[in-house]
């Protein structure tokens, strides 16, 4: 009888191995043919075949917060932007894994049809795939083939984008029970049917139009609400995060993070509160304060919470945002909300008085770690200032914080959670080379943690920027020079006055948050690298902004695997399974604010989901050749115009075509290596809305034509100084 058993489980076990690798093969058989499985139930009438509307129906009808909870115990599905409510971006799969990731190939790649950037995760349920790209565009996927299912685009007016700071990207959709949520740049939250792509309802979430806002942060959805903040805090305006109802769109409550104008009641008592804080001399409601709450927004459903990182202040110097100075609450601060009514709770300010754009909008992690021996529930948190922070997400108190990266204006934080500043870096009218500059230390880039190794990773950057205070600055004032002052723009400094002396880098760092220390890092070419995933495989996958998609030993920092993207990554992936095949997929386009005018590859394909597995054989996509003209050369200036022409370029055109000559270009052509028929004829260009379809405002009403004379003279004269001097002829004195 033993004999028989033994054979009986013999025979089970071949039996199903056999049975997987026919899944497999049947799998990337009807992948490569482009068509899609069909499962048939064991009783008369089929089953809806997967990928059909009725299958599409079935699994997103299906996700919920209960869905989203469940499924955090097996990592099957990816359905929210960060995976789970905690956004850990942490995967329980280990199907691949660090021995046989090296085997990893592409299944299918999937054009997005766009040339910016591009920042979304993909989230997928049961094989259907949902990715945001820029303009707000949403793709509907079949993650089975790699064939559209629908797209949809909310067609934002193409001639405001210059009312973004940083590019028109989007970070992501939202899904719940049928439905995908997706804010528009123009400021409108989406309601999409998840089977169709047709429009359920719409919002404008917009309070006041005459200031530029948008959206370019993922909704989230918390007890059948939808949660979403904006940006714009450079053009000045007031942040706020508002929850509206999933069903019917029906806002149910906004919380302000910045107090308004004192002569009017205040909306509640935390306004009543955060108004102490500022100096009423500096108007500072006229600016609107900023702290635009433009990113991440996390859930604990266990305390009902709602977690928002807010930004910047508005203009950035607070010397003249808040002259007498002042906290500047709630400024570049982690705040805790109650999901169900928005009432504030507490909040923790990481830059008190910010005056660097040292936004807290940066992911955070919800994790549940031991400190001291002492179980802790704490949100794990690397904003653009350069320090690690671990808070208790219970009450907002103060953990501990360490720099990760090298930072120079302020030396550490004290027991109570307040920074110890140096003073020469609020200097008013002082040039101070700002470390971290504005772009970040860590930016929106997804950071992951994996509680298997217990490391969080970290993508960490420094880009110098030197910063010169204006004592003299007003509010839309525009004075020549000030930095994309003639576009909206109001930071009350100087950028790069004096050339910064600090040096740009990349790297991948992994931080131990309980210590408080650098496990392992790998260097990169460049700053502006992808966000992480990590996963039950003992892995890290990251890509990179010189056009690679890396998998790492995440214990080790051992690089295992790499394939080329065709161009720069800036977005996380994520990885699922599909009828027992696990998948990595990732979103690929390079951009954002420092992809517009710079990059690290001499590729600019189109944005592309790539999507890998291993033994995955399909041919990658043929890439593109950045195309640029040989350095600018004859076009006739007057060089006395270089000066004026200087101060016009700074205020209208540089945080898109950066310096000319100097940068080669991102997803926005370097003026300097357009072709000299261009650029002689740059005012044509300007006043035709030649370029509005990719973004670029009329300059009808804000330059004249003796300005653009000057702008040209700037871009020839200082294509010329960098210009490389022929070498002096052979035998000549």
């Amino acid at each position: 009888m033993k004999r028989l058993a033994g054979r009986a489980e013999f025979t089970r076990t071949i039996l199903n191995v056999f049975s997987h690798k026919l899944r497999v093969g049947y799998a990337h058989a009807a992948m490569a043919a482009g068509v899609t499985a069909v499962t048939f139930c064991t009783g008369a009438a089929a089953q809806d075949a997967k990928g059909s509307p009725g299958h599409i129906r079935a699994v997103t009808s299906a996700v919920d917060g209960n869905s989203i909870r469940a499924n955090a115990a097996t990592s099957k599905d990816w359905p929210a932007t960060g995976l789970d409510y905690s956004e850990t971006r942490f995967s329980k799969l280990n199907q691949i894994n660090t021995e046989n990731v090296k085997n990893l190939g592409l299944v299918w790649s999937y054009s997005l049809d766009s040339s910016r950037g591009v920042e979304a995760t993909t989230i997928v349920v049961d094989g259907i795939m949902y990715v945001s790209a820029p303009w707000s565009v949403v793709h509907a996927i079949d993650a089975r083939t790699g064939k559209k299912i629908w797209t949809f685009d909310p067609e934002v007016p193409r001639e405001i984008g210059y009312k973004g700071c940083c590019d028109v990207v989007n970070r992501g959709v939202a899904l719940h029970k049928g439905k995908v949520f997706v804010g528009s740049y123009d400021g409108r939250l989406i309601a999409l049917d998840a089977v169709t792509g047709k429009k359920v309802w719409e919002k404008d979430t917009i309070i006041d139009h005459s200031h530029s806002y948008t959206i370019t942060g993922a909704p989230r959805v918390a007890n059948g609400r939808v949660i979403i903040g904006n940006g714009g805090a450079e053009y000045g305006v007031r942040g706020y995060v508002t929850a509206y109802d999933a069903e019917t769109g029906n806002q149910t409550w906004r919380w302000f993070v910045v107090p308004g104008d004192p002569a009017k009641p205040y909306e509640d008592d935390s306004m009543a509160a955060a108004a102490k804080t500022w100096d009423p001399a500096g108007k500072y409601w006229v600016n609107g304060g900023g702290g635009t709450p433009w990113d991440s927004i996390t859930y604990d459903p266990d305390l009902n919470t709602i977690y928002v990182g807010t930004g910047n202040g508005a203009p950035w110097n607070r010397n003249v945002r808040s002259p007498a100075g002042g906290d500047n609450l709630y400024l570049a601060s982690l705040v805790a909300l109650n999901a169900d009514t928005g009432k504030f709770l507490w909040h923790y300010q990481e830059t008190p008085g910010d005056s660097w754009d040292y936004t807290s909008t940066q992911p955070m992690i919800l994790a549940d770690i031991t400190i001291d021996g002492v179980p802790r529930k704490v949100i794990l948190h690397a904003p653009k200032n350069g320090f690690f922070f671990v808070i208790d997400r219970t009450n907002g108190k103060f953990i501990s914080a360490k720099n990760f990266v090298d930072v120079n204006w302020a030396t550490g934080y004290d027991a109570n959670g307040r920074p110890i500043e140096v003073p020469e870096a609020r200097s008013p009218d002082k040039s101070f080379d700002s470390i971290p500059g504005p772009y970040g230390a860590h930016n929106w880039h997804p950071m992951s943690f994996n509680p298997n190794t217990g490391l969080v990773y970290l993508p960490a950057q420094n880009v110098p920027l030197n910063l010169t205070g204006m004592p003299s600055w007003s509010h839309n004032g525009n004075k020549p020079g000030e930095f994309m002052g003639n576009l909206g723009w109001n930071v009350g400094f100087a950028l790069n006055a004096t050339p910064p002396k600090s040096l740009p880098f990349g790297r991948l760092i992994a931080w131990d948050p309980v210590k408080q220390k650098e496990a392992w890092r790998e260097e990169h070419a460049s700053p502006w690298n992808g966000g992480t995933l990590t996963t039950a495989g003992n892995l890290v996958f990251q890509g990179t902004a010189d056009g690679r998609f890396i998998a790492y030993n995440a214990t080790t920092g051992e690089r295992l695997w790499e394939s080329p993207t065709g161009t720069g990554v800036v977005a996380a992936a994520s990885t699922y399974l599909v009828d027992g095949i696990q998948y990595v997929s990732v979103a690929v386009g390079w951009g954002g604010v420092f992809g517009v005018a710079a990059r690290a590859t001499e590729l600019n394909s189109p944005g592309t989901v790539y999507t890998f597995a291993v033994g995955g054989k399909a041919p990658l996509p043929a890439f593109t050749k950045y195309q640029m003209e040989n350095l600018l050369s004859g076009v006739k200036y007057d060089p006395t115009d270089v000066g004026p022409g200087t101060l016009l370029y700074v205020s209208n055109c540089a945080i898109c075509h950066g310096v000319p000559g100097v940068d080669k270009g991102g997803n926005v052509r370097n003026l300097a290596y357009v072709g000299a028929d261009k650029i002689t004829n740059l005012k044509a260009i300007l006043f035709s809305g030649m370029y509005k379809p990719q973004g670029m405002p009329d300059f009808t009403d804000r330059l004249n034509d003796d300005d653009v004379v000057k702008i040209i003279a700037f871009i020839q004269g200082v294509a010329d100084s960098v210009r490389p001097k022929e070498p002096a002829a052979s035998g000549s004195k």
